[in-house]
């Protein structure tokens, strides 16, 4: 494990660095990166969404069919593949958690195989995961982690687990206004709210678990969103959060699973490049303005007012509410598994690049992952050319 002066991590029995790997799909954290974050003492996450794309004898099966149950079946025989790629890769140290979003179809499913493969924590975002609990009761040993970013949501989560007798075992507080990918707000308008500032959600929510007679050591708090110093992350460790949770910063890692040409667009995109809109998951997202997205945008407003229910375009249907195929109109009108998937192989003009709105720490250089978890616990940076 890595030297800092920073307080170590309990998740259940485990001790780790108190930094987390956020997942990113789709195949951007697999099991090379969060293989090597967890070898070297912190928590690594494989985002669970579509890892077939990592298998080309998965992709031979399944690449141009529309049988959605043999895609599911091959989606979980990749994400059992990587968890356990990953385990050997981290040989014992650290964690390796499955990200699972609420809002894909196969959820229980991506859930229930995490568990059975030997992951060591499922985190679930995009959504509440009132349902956890039962989902994974034969699995004591496995840690939970939902995604939040408001005491509300946190009260709502807390209040339904503790009535089956279970607790989150850990907490990643997400903010909207800085974060990758899918947020956790239901409205643009809403991304910038006050509610959702680091020191108003931690300061909520150590008072609500006073309320429910929780000991707030109990339930570490993991800030997520913007992070992008070792200043920063002491003074939010200040605060009172357990831990940090990075995405974009290891996403441009040489360990980072996705194609060379992903992290150079978001190590290089500038700070007027990053946008956010409405995804097809009817949730605002952010991402880099590269030539599809800026293209799409252009026509939103009108592929929006023409929504209608239609079929899958990919035969998936990956999501349980999607914008696109059931005709909602306030929501994204594309297809996010085709977009993500070209994104991860390295398609600058047709991929939907996720990213943070903040700078990253090493601005648009490329680097190991062990640098950049030095700089975070120990604020020392490499000498980059």
């Amino acid at each position: 494990m890595l030297k800092t002066a920073f307080r170590l991590l309990k998740i259940k029995e485990k001790i780790v660095l108190p930094i987390v790997q956020g997942g990113m799909g789709i195949g951007v954290s697999a099991h090379r990166l969060a293989g090597s974050v967890a070898r070297l003492g912190a928590v690594g996450t494989i985002s669970s969404v579509d890892l077939r794309r990592h298998h080309p004898d998965l992709m031979a099966q399944t690449e141009r069919s529309r049988d959605k149950a043999l895609i599911n079946a091959v989606n979980l025989t990749a994400l059992d593949r990587e968890i356990r790629a990953a385990k050997t890769l981290a040989n014992g140290h650290g964690m390796i958690a499955v990200n699972v979003m609420r809002a894909v179809a196969d959820y229980a499913a991506y859930v229930r195989q995490s568990c059975e493969s030997g992951a060591d924590a499922v985190v679930v975002g995009a959504g509440l995961p009132l349902d956890l609990p039962e989902l994974t009761a034969n699995y004591p040993d496995v840690a939970l982690i939902p995604i939040l970013s408001d005491a509300r949501g946190i009260s709502l989560v807390l209040k339904k687990w503790m009535r089956k007798n279970r607790l989150p075992d850990a907490i990643v507080i997400e903010s909207p206004r800085y974060a990758a990918g899918h947020l956790g707000a239901a409205r643009l308008e809403d991304v910038s709210d006050p509610r959702f500032a680091f020191k108003a959600v931690l300061e909520s929510t150590f008072e609500l678990l006073k309320e429910l007679g929780l000991e707030r050591e109990k339930i570490p708090l993991i800030v997520a969103g913007g992070i992008t110093s070792h200043e920063q992350m002491g003074e939010l460790m200040a605060l009172g959060a357990s831990a940090i949770q990075l995405g974009t910063p290891f996403a441009v890692t040489q360990e980072g699973d996705a194609h060379p040409n992903f992290k150079t667009v978001l190590a290089e995109a500038r700070p007027e490049d990053i946008v956010t809109f409405m995804s097809v998951a009817g949730l605002p997202a952010r991402a880099v303005r590269t030539p599809w997205l800026a293209r799409y945008l252009e026509k939103e407003a009108k592929l929006q007012k023409k929504a209608g229910v239609k079929q899958c375009t990919v035969g998936f249907d990956c999501l349980q509410q999607c914008g696109l195929r059931d005709g909602i109109g306030k929501a994204g009108q594309f297809c996010i598994d085709t977009q993500l998937a070209f994104a991860l192989n390295g398609d600058v003009k047709r991929g939907l690049f996720f990213r943070g709105s903040e700078s990253l720490p090493f601005g648009n250089a490329i680097r190991p992952v062990r640098e950049l978890l030095e700089y975070f616990l120990t604020g020392l940076r490499p000498i980059i050319a």
